[in-house]
């Protein structure tokens, strides 16, 4: 049987979703910015696209069920810091720390976690950055500060934690240990892969 919100917790999520849909807008306006600035002013750019989405109700209850948390908005804003979320992807392992400190110096938003899985990966395999930030939103009677987490990593780490992630999902997180095992083994390649991808493109500069 499907978890659901109480009604009337369900109408304040309803409201509360659209200032983080505003704090979303922000953040992506910000990296629409710096895509610009990269693509006509920078002699390289580090990002290759970006992507985003903002958690659905269903998403967000189910989460809150999973972690064993009260269903209720309160409790969805206290313990969920991804409801609203951008994933950058770029081209080489190099620029995935220079995205991050490119976002850290805008001053009117605050880090409030972050977490490094490219140096530091998960038993998993898993590889990308992690930032969340606390992002301003300026509506017509109030500012409002949302939480907005930020993924930064290559299109190999992407393409793993997407089959990785419906792996899971169809084995309900008791993945078979051949299965694991091989995503491991992977992610491994993949890492090794990206070393040599930034390497060849050093090759190449150094051509030019």
């Amino acid at each position: 049987m499907a978890v659901l919100f109480p009604p009337e917790e369900f109408a304040k999520l309803k409201t509360q979703l659209v200032v983080y849909n505003c704090a979303l807008k922000n953040m992506t306006t910000r990296l629409d910015i710096l895509l610009d600035d990269f693509s006509n002013l920078q002699k390289n750019n580090p990002i290759e696209h970006v992507k985003y989405r903002l958690k659905s109700p269903e998403s967000i209850v189910a989460k809150l069920h999973r972690q064993g948390h009260p269903l209720t908005v309160d409790s969805a804003k206290k313990h969920l810091n991804d409801i609203a979320g951008v994933r950058c992807i770029c081209p080489y392992t190099k620029d995935i720390t220079y995205i991050a400190e490119v976002l850290k110096k805008q001053l009117d938003m605050k880090v409030i976690s972050e977490k490094d899985y490219v140096n530091n990966p998960k038993p998993s395999g898993y590889r990308s950055y992690h930032l969340i930030f606390d992002v301003p939103v300026y509506l017509s009677d109030k500012e409002k500060h949302i939480p907005v987490e930020v993924q930064i990593r290559t299109q190999s780490m992407d393409f793993w934690a997407t089959l990785e992630h419906k792996a899971r999902y169809k084995y309900q997180d008791e993945m078979p240990t051949h299965l694991a095992h091989e995503l491991q083994e992977c992610a491994a390649k993949i890492a090794e892969l990206d070393d040599r991808m930034i390497l060849i493109q050093e090759l190449v500069d150094i051509a030019y």
